[in-house]
């Protein structure tokens, strides 16, 4: 223990990787465990609350490490690695510690303050109706694909909110809600990819939700939320789109990682077995194969690149007081979405190159392949949404879409 501690205190990072290579064993190990259940174990979200991981971007005033969004894009890769449904349900739900930590601190004492392990899962399609009420809002309706709200603590969900004055036009926005106020259909998450997720659907009926627990999306994009006032280190004035997709991005780059380990494990000592001719030679030996190893590893290093370069420089401009323009919240958009299109690419890459045993159930390969899928055709990794508002930019026109 002694040596953790100071490992801790030595190198935050270097202690949440380590953890995270750890719980990426784990994930692996209970992969099957987690989509034959539709959701997450409790017994795995457990092991990862007590390593501490959901700390990673979490404020130090409740005992995070505001370990910063590169450090959290490596640590949700390396759990990815291990199980696609597992890196992505934690990934959602440890980002929303970053963005919980730009609320008012009274939010922040009501979800943190008994607990500093807690967490929330969300759903932001502003959906549900919201009426105002003396000191806040009476919150009604339904959210669907809210990843590992069977696990979480807390929900954070979109609205949009009538304006006080009933002239003014409504706002989008989040509101935070606890275990207690929501109902979960249980049975609404049967799918082919990212099965383990649990990402059902979640529904509040006539809820009040204080002001305090209200935040606009312009808010929350702006640098300057009412969180920044007590969590004053640079993180929390980073944009909220400019960073936030990442936890998207991340677990489709450990799928992928995972899908080329095991890709290149199988095949650098299988040999064919040759439906009519050329069984037993060895499958490394083929050109073709050798070109797929070298394609994919190329659409790997270069997602991961872009990545960790966007991630970089959004998070220096921050550090520098420099504003996170426009062009760059649009590069990074870019990045978010063409990124998941090269790792899919990647493991379609692995996939069509692996013969009939790849579709075996019991193969983690063909769960990797069914999950990146999934990952690439969320709306905001989506490379026909992201990509055009990315062009109408450059062109000169105004963007339509969430940057």
């Amino acid at each position: 223990m002694k040596n953790v501690l100071r490992m801790v205190d030595r190198d935050p990072a270097a202690f949440l990787l380590a953890t995270a290579d750890e719980m990426g064993a784990v994930a692996r190990e209970n992969a099957g465990r987690t989509e034959a259940g539709r959701r997450v174990p409790q017994d795995v979200i457990e092991r990862f609350r007590e390593a501490g991981l959901y700390r990673v971007l979490q404020p130090r005033a409740f005992g995070g490490y505001e370990a910063g969004f590169d450090v959290f894009a490596d640590v949700v890769s390396r759990i990815a690695k291990g199980d696609g449904s597992t890196g992505w349900v934690f990934s959602v739900c440890a980002v929303h510690q970053w963005l919980i930590g730009l609320f008012p601190v009274q939010a922040q004492e009501e979800v943190w303050g008994d607990n500093r392990d807690a967490f929330a899962a969300g759903s932001y399609a502003p959906s549900g109706k919201a009426s105002p009420v003396d000191g806040g809002f009476r919150m009604s309706g339904a959210w669907s694909f809210a990843s590992g709200c069977d696990t979480s603590d807390w929900l954070l969900l979109g609205a949009v909110f009538p304006a006080a004055d009933g002239a003014s036009p409504p706002t989008p926005g989040f509101f935070l809600v606890p275990k207690a106020d929501y109902a979960i259909d249980a049975d609404t998450w049967h799918t082919a990819g990212l099965a383990g997720t649990g990402s059902r659907t979640v529904a509040l009926d006539d809820v009040f939700v204080p002001a305090h627990r209200v935040m606009s999306f312009a808010t929350g994009g702006s640098g300057a939320a009412p969180g920044t006032v007590t969590n004053t280190n640079s993180l929390y004035r980073i944009p909220f789109m400019a960073c936030v997709p990442t936890c998207l991005v991340a677990p489709a780059l450990g799928m992928a990682e995972g899908a080329l380990d095991l890709y290149l494990a199988s095949t650098s000592t299988r040999a064919t077995r040759g439906a009519v001719a050329g069984a037993n030679n060895r499958m490394a030996e083929f050109a073709t194969v050798q070109m797929r190893v070298a394609e994919a590893s190329a659409n790997i290093d270069a997602a991961r690149t872009v990545l960790m370069r966007d991630l970089g420089e959004t998070q220096r401009l921050a550090e520098a007081g420099q504003p996170v323009t426009m062009d760059i919240r649009l590069r990074n958009r870019r990045t978010h979405a063409f990124a998941v299109k090269l790792l899919v690419q990647a493991v379609d890459l692995l996939f069509y190159g692996s013969g009939g045993n790849a579709l075996a159930l019991e193969r983690p390969l063909q769960r990797f392949w069914r999950d990146i899928h999934a990952a690439g055709v969320h709306i905001s990794t989506n490379w026909d949404a992201v990509s055009t508002m990315y062009g109408q930019h450059a062109l000169g026109l105004e963007p339509k879409g969430q940057y």
